[in-house]
């Protein structure tokens, strides 16, 4: 059972907490290449969601997203190499995407900072 809620900043603080311990983070990919969507919070930006659990990133995998396979990516790549390539691509960060798609969107940079 996901431990996803409402409480936005709760998934992000959950999304750190268990990154740092696995040092693993979890992405939608297809033959295109990484999930990535327009954003709901910021005009004119793409947001690429991850989560910070397989099962949580499984949940996301059906409709038009269930031709994507669920796939971990390195802790330490993503924050040293997919935080700088995509801040320098203008993409936003969508953090533990609860069931009605609804997380933290920010700057990589800034999520890059919490680990700090």
């Amino acid at each position: 059972m996901s431990k996803l809620t409402a409480d936005i900043q709760a998934n992000l603080d959950l999304f750190v907490a268990e990154t740092k311990e696995t040092h693993l983070v979890w992405g939608l990919r297809n033959d295109e290449g990484w999930l990535a969507c327009d954003s709901t919070e910021f005009e004119n930006s793409e947001i690429m969601p991850f989560w910070s659990n397989e099962a949580d990133a499984k949940s996301h995998n059906v409709d038009e997203w269930a031709d994507f396979e669920v796939l971990q990516i390195p802790l330490d790549i993503f924050v040293e190499d997919w935080m700088i390539t995509l801040s320098e691509d203008g993409v936003l960060v969508g953090i533990n995407w609860n069931e009605n798609l609804e997380g933290k969107e920010m700057e990589p940079s800034d999520l890059a900072k919490l680990y700090l």
